[in-house]
């Protein structure tokens, strides 16, 4: 059977929409074996969100529990000064430029949101 792994581009920093799609859709789609591996990149403005929001700090927990991923782009979090922060939460950051435009020209699954 192939592996399948999906990646959710994260730029609203909503936290109704972040806790009922993302942390929602993600969490289960491990849980369920939707997907194999779910990557989930933190990009802009949810830094910020996930760095001042404890709800969303503890949804994050539970889904990097049962292996959902979080990567974040170092310049945005560098740039809002939520590096240190995001890092503590087990956030990987990196330069994501060139990762992302390796995905979408992949063609692989990608949702943003």
């Amino acid at each position: 059977m192939e592996k399948t792994h999906l990646y959710v581009l994260w730029t609203n920093a909503d936290p109704i929409t972040s806790e009922h799609m993302v942390m929602l859709y993600t969490e289960n789609a491990i849980r369920h074996n939707w997907w194999d591996k779910v990557t989930v990149i933190v990009w802009g403005a949810t830094s910020r969100l996930i760095a001042e929001n404890i709800d969303i700090q503890l949804l994050i927990k539970q889904g990097q529990e049962v292996g959902v991923e979080y990567v974040g782009c170092l310049y945005c979090a560098q740039q809002l000064k939520v590096d240190e922060k995001l890092r503590e939460l087990g956030v990987e950051l990196k330069y994501m430029g060139v990762e992302l435009t390796e995905i979408i020209k992949g063609k692989k699954h990608l949702i943003t949101v």
